[in-house]
């Protein structure tokens, strides 16, 4: 699974990030949440909090949104995305 993350403020990315990650016995859950913490740390942010929107649009698009609200730490971002290609 190849997952990109990407920062956004002001409606400009100030960074992104690219991690992967392959494991034939791991479920996609599992891989998902592992991809996810491991862009964070590429990205060196905190990891947010996963809503039931979040499940709802990668469900459908293969992507998501996560406000500044979404962190329990305090971040200067508008917005971080995650997308899987």
């Amino acid at each position: 699974m190849k997952l990109y993350g990407k920062i956004f403020k002001e409606a400009k990315i100030i960074r992104e990030a690219l991690v992967e990650r392959e494991d034939g016995k791991a479920s996609y859950r599992d891989l998902l949440e592992g991809c996810l913490i491991d862009v964070c740390r590429e990205l060196e942010i905190p990891v947010p909090l996963w809503l039931k929107k979040n499940t709802s649009e990668y469900a459908a698009y293969r992507r998501t949104f996560f406000s500044n609200e979404q962190f329990v730490e305090k971040v200067t971002f508008d917005k971080f995305e995650i997308y899987v290609e």
